[in-house]
């Protein structure tokens, strides 16, 4: 099943580079959809907020595992590209959850849930499990990292590093 849908939605031209778009220079807002429970969320948070202290995280609080995780999934993104989220539009969005058996992380393979982070018009990070695991939410996000971590490193910049770059270029 994951092949034939990986396989169909590539033909769709889902996956095509053409169709990712590159994250902002200096987001301001970042919206995080993952459980509210476990490492990932105080672990993506304490490194983005290190890197850039001024930037606002808000969590959609999703299953990630199980029979009820692609809805969830799926509610998260919505949730921060529509009208429920009018007070808070995110710059970028971040799918996450740690690693997990193929098994555990298949929820990301949903096609529901791949063609909601393809119809986002917020660049999307996917960071789902550990380095090696891939899913077909990898591949139709703007960006794969390969850690939640990772994608918190990616999604903001170290403005203590930009600052001293200024500092010194003057």
């Amino acid at each position: 099943r994951y092949l034939e849908l990986k396989d169909r939605l590539g033909r769709e031209g889902l996956f095509d580079s053409s169709r990712k778009r590159p994250l902002p220079f200096l987001p301001r807002r970042i919206g995080i959809v993952t459980s509210p429970a476990g490492a990932v969320i105080h672990d993506m948070c304490r490194v983005m907020t290190r890197r850039m202290p001024n930037v606002e995280i808000r969590l959609f609080p999703a299953k990630v595992q199980g029979a009820d995780a692609p809805a969830s999934l799926i509610a998260g993104v919505k949730y921060f590209i529509g009208s429920s989220a009018s007070d808070f539009k995110p710059d970028v969005i971040i799918v996450a959850r740690g690693g997990g058996s193929f098994e555990d992380l298949f929820c990301f393979n949903d096609e529901g849930l791949v063609r909601a982070i393809a119809a986002s018009p917020v660049p999307v990070i996917s960071a789902v499990g550990h380095e090696t695991d891939f899913t077909i939410a990898d591949f139709v996000a703007d960006l794969r990292a390969p850690t939640p971590s990772a994608a918190a490193e990616l999604a903001v910049p170290n403005t203590a590093e930009l600052q001293n770059k200024i500092i010194k270029e003057k």
